[in-house]
């Protein structure tokens, strides 16, 4: 159902100069900050434990647990992950052009509650206007004094860099991230020992959380964390921002009550998605990011919950929901979705490597008319040597979860389609029409 939870996110985006200092301080803005400044570190921390607060990036861990992970050290390092680069993701993009005060305020809290003295906010760089809001928010937030020296007139000083990514997407992984930052190529970590808790940013203990993650914290420190663990339910407790895309009347982003909401009623209430577009049936939808497995109509009562959907055999990911109907192909999707892997895949891992580009090469194949039947044999043992038993949760075979994510659309195309698959190689071509046609010949 659609509950009455009012947003916290996004209280200010549809308002006129919310990215401005101005319009910030008018609504709110830097309260909770003060708030923080005026309660002790791990006051701050137990406020977020009660809250319990899920990373909005995609893995889903608890934002207090990966605080209290920290390694003793003088020196701490906080790092908000802003590289949003996943297809059809798009709700760190809203937060950071449309209110990228409340970043930094959350950016500034989690510092105070961990002792960081430096922070960083790694932004995506195709984010251009993003970007520019977010350097002069920061510049804004030191003449304000809500960044630097003795903030707001504290003894807690703190510095903040935006850093600017260079488009490469396995920058969002934490371990990559921290490598790009400084100043190397954005390969991975091996983890173990490379936990950024324990070594991270140049080998000092790191808290990396994500854009929506710190944004939520300056309303936590206000009305508490059991207020923000009243809503929802479980541990997926409170409101999320999903993206929904694809075959929908009203795509866009949605912050809703986790849990209490489901699929169904982000897909089809009318003041959400607006149901499937012209009234087509649905044919399978992806629930949290195309690193995530497809889900078929039946799965559309779940709710927007972190366990729920894990126990069924995906995951929430990224907050992104794209919607499929009965004239999409399944395998155009799970072609270009393999494509983007591929050509994203940094080249650390032979698996990753080397198997994103046979399956990309076999998907094509079939998509284009000129696909065998034991192609699709030859796919699922493609991707069996890549993330062993092809199931969710997957097993992996490399150093991060960029090559375990290639089978998921794979493996649900194959599974959930099989038929479709044989009628590409059957009509030597697809059924459904050339790409873009969005029609079937």
């Amino acid at each position: 159902m659609i509950t009455d939870a009012a947003p916290i996110v996004t209280r200010r985006v549809r308002q006129e100069g919310s990215h401005t200092l101005q319009g910030y301080l008018s609504t709110g803005g830097y309260e909770g900050l003060r708030a923080a400044l005026s309660m002790a570190p791990e006051a701050v921390r137990e406020e977020v434990d009660k809250a319990s607060l899920l990373g909005r990036g995609g893995a889903g861990f608890p934002a207090g647990r990966k605080w209290s992970m920290l390694r003793k050290s003088p020196t701490t390092y906080l790092v908000v992950n802003g590289d949003e680069s996943e297809p059809a993701t798009f709700k760190d993009r809203l937060l950071i052009e449309h209110d990228p005060h409340q970043i930094i305020e959350g950016a500034v809290i989690a510092a105070y509650a961990i002792g960081a003295r430096q922070a960083f906010v790694f932004c995506r760089g195709e984010f251009a206007l993003g970007l520019e809001r977010l350097q002069q928010a920061c510049n804004d937030a030191y003449a304000y004094g809500a960044l630097g020296p003795r903030i707001l007139g504290s003894e807690f000083s703190l510095d903040l860099v935006v850093h600017p990514g260079a488009g490469a997407y396995i920058c969002g992984e934490e371990t990559a991230l921290l490598e790009s930052l400084e100043g190397k190529r954005g390969f991975p970590r091996i983890k173990p020992p490379y936990f950024p808790a324990a070594i991270g940013l140049y080998g000092e203990p790191t808290v990396v959380n994500n854009v929506e993650t710190v944004s939520n914290l300056p309303w936590i420190v206000l009305h508490g964390g059991e207020a923000f663990a009243a809503l929802g339910q479980g541990s997926s407790a409170g409101t999320r921002l999903f993206a929904l895309s694809g075959r929908v009347e009203r795509p866009g982003w949605y912050e809703l009550e986790m849990s209490k909401t489901t699929f169904r009623d982000l897909v089809y209430d009318p003041s959400l998605g607006g149901g499937v577009r012209g009234g087509a049936a649905l044919k399978a939808f992806i629930p949290g990011g195309v690193s995530a497995p497809w889900f078929g109509p039946e799965r559309l009562d779940l709710g927007l919950d972190q366990e729920a959907v894990g126990a069924a055999g995906s995951m929430l990911g990224s907050g992104s929901v794209v919607v499929m109907d009965e004239t999409s192909c399944a395998v155009r999707a799970a072609w270009r979705i393999s494509r983007f892997f591929w050509r994203e895949s940094c080249g650390q891992c032979t698996p990753c490597r080397e198997g994103s580009g046979w399956i990309e090469k076999m998907l094509r194949r079939i998509e284009l008319g000129a696909g065998r039947e034991e192609d699709l044999d030859v796919l699922m043992d493609a991707c069996d040597n890549i993330a062993p038993g092809v199931s969710w949760p997957p097993r992996q075979t490399t150093i991060c979860v960029l090559g375990p994510s290639i089978p998921s659309s794979v493996a649900s195309g194959i599974r959930m389609f099989r038929d479709e698959f044989l009628l590409h190689v059957k009509e030597g071509a697809c059924p459904y029409g050339a790409a873009g046609e969005g029609g079937r010949r």
